[in-house]
């Protein structure tokens, strides 16, 4: 059965290989993904950026390892926003964490194979419960995954964001004292990633999303306006492409609800 559409087409998001060119350092400061050789992942990305997530998946899949990078971004970003059905979204999840796994063994210096294993990991956790993923051991392949990509990038904003990411819902989970002693986490680290990664991404709609959601299930009413503030500021981003204005919608329905 084909993809769900994305649901904002514009013209703005559609690139020319040269316009992707142009425009890639500002598309990919939050991954730190290089600009592809091969133009069939030239390809692949522009349709990514369109919005057409299957043909980005499929191009990058039928490239092979080379192109698993596009294809896990794709894929992850489908999942996430565009797929309705929860069973569906794990199941998606899990494939793409394998398929992570085959790259780490096969391009060991790709931050790619690290970033978007611990990303679908970290999905697949929120989908069943985070309490059951940690128990399943999930939570350290997600840290170790994480480290390594900022050891192999480390100005990845993304990695940054999921790192913030991974500390405020253990601790909202299974409480501070029990995060801190059984996972190393710490609130005010966490909240140090969301920061780091809008000094890296100061555009990032997401970074401002994930660092909100943060304040809110750890800080609760005290932070409330603060969140509010960063719900705004990221639903005032000017997305450059699909995924952007995905993020940017999603805060928009953050202020409503």
């Amino acid at each position: 059965m084909a993809w769900s559409k994305f649901p904002h087409p514009d013209d703005a998001y559609v690139y020319t290989a040269a316009s992707l060119k142009k425009n890639w350092a500002r598309l990919h400061v939050g991954d730190a993904e290089p600009f592809p050789k091969d133009a069939r992942l030239v390809e692949a990305w522009i349709a990514f950026h369109a919005g057409d997530f299957e043909r980005a998946t499929q191009i990058g899949l039928d490239v092979g390892v080379d192109g698993y990078s596009v294809a896990h971004k794709a894929t992850c970003m489908y999942a996430t926003y565009l797929e309705k059905s929860e069973k569906k979204k794990i199941a998606t999840f899990e494939e793409v964490a394998e398929r992570c796994e085959r790259q780490q063994q096969e391009q060991p210096d790709n931050a790619a194979g690290y970033y978007w294993h611990a990303y679908a990991l970290g999905r697949y956790a929120q989908g069943i419960s985070v309490v059951k993923a940690l128990a399943q051991g999930v939570g350290a392949k997600v840290k170790h995954s994480l480290d390594t990509t900022l050891k192999l990038a480390p100005k990845h904003a993304d990695a940054h964001i999921a790192l913030g990411t991974y500390h405020s819902e253990i601790i909202d989970k299974v409480g501070a004292m029990i995060g801190g002693l059984t996972y190393g986490v710490k609130k005010e680290e966490g909240f140090k990633h969301f920061k780091k990664a809008l000094e890296l991404n100061p555009d990032s709609a997401i970074a401002r999303i994930e660092y909100a959601n943060a304040l809110v299930m750890l800080d609760g009413k005290k932070k409330m306006d603060e969140a509010v503030g960063l719900y705004e500021a990221a639903a005032a981003c000017e997305p450059r492409d699909a995924m952007e204005r995905l993020d940017v919608e999603l805060a928009k329905e953050e202020l409503e609800d």
